[in-house]
């Protein structure tokens, strides 16, 4: 139970809730649910704390916005009215079945005070079983890759630092 936590307050939107997103909504999607977050020191028995807010791969879909949103409380695919022929409205709480390119899902219609109308389809739950923020990351791009039909490129990877002939013995022995 999570009633410790107060509901965030309306996030700033260039848009009003119920009208379409015209710009790029993961911003909007971040900000929006680390207000959830509990304060710093206190977590959650249902939180994974491996895991931080982050909306990836939000790219338009039919003319619509649809992105994967990592929480430490879920990993969803999310769907947002962006005027395109995607989105269907259905009253919070209902289901909907969608037509991808990788296959049918259902989406549940939900209607935030902040966010507005928004339909997600669950990919991973429990997230206690996620490792790491890359785990989530890379089940976040292939969801994409494959409901959206548009990779998603992983963010760039730093090369390792050479490693000397002596250094690499010297780890081998235990020796830093």
């Amino acid at each position: 139970m999570i009633d410790h936590i107060q509901p965030p307050a309306q996030p700033s939107s260039a848009n009003r809730p119920d009208e379409p997103h015209l710009e790029n909504p993961a911003e909007f999607l971040t900000a929006h649910f680390q207000r959830w977050s509990p304060p710093p020191g206190r977590e959650l028995p249902v939180a994974n704390a491996a895991l931080q807010v982050e909306a990836i791969g939000f790219t338009r879909c039919q003319g619509d916005w649809l992105g994967v949103v990592v929480t430490p409380w879920f990993i969803r695919l999310f769907l947002l009215n962006g005027g395109g022929r995607l989105w269907g409205d259905i009253p919070a709480g209902q289901r909907r079945y969608l037509e991808l390119p990788g296959g049918v899902l259902q989406f549940t219609a939900d209607d935030d005070p902040a966010l507005g109308p928004c339909q997600y389809s669950p990919l991973i739950d429990p997230v206690s079983t996620v490792p790491d923020m890359a785990t989530a990351r890379r089940i976040a791009r292939d969801a994409m890759a494959t409901f959206s039909g548009v990779a998603v490129a992983a963010p760039p990877v730093e090369p390792a630092p050479a490693v000397s002939r002596r250094g690499f013995l010297r780890r081998l022995a235990g020796r830093r």
